[in-house]
């Protein structure tokens, strides 16, 4: 089964809710992740204005033209 990400709305701080094509619903806090990366690349996501300012393509989430992102499965396994 291919699983695709069908909506994902900002809850506030580092929080993102996801709904699946399976119907699954998450909701996911990436500040752990945010806050214990090295790369600025990353890090620089920690300004919640870029944070909050993702993009929902083809069923999958990115940031900045997938400078930022997470494998669909991963995420609907609650991992990040």
């Amino acid at each position: 089964m291919i699983v695709r990400i069908e909506k994902a709305d900002y809850k506030g701080d580092f929080t993102i809710h996801f709904l699946f094509s399976d119907k699954k619903e998450l909701e996911i806090d990436f500040s752990a992740f945010l806050k214990s990366a090295k790369n600025p690349m990353v890090t620089k996501y920690l300004d919640k204005k870029l944070f909050k300012n993702f993009t929902l393509e083809d069923g999958d989430i990115h940031w900045n033209e997938y400078e930022l992102c997470f494998p669909i499965w991963d995420l609907h396994e609650g991992k990040v």
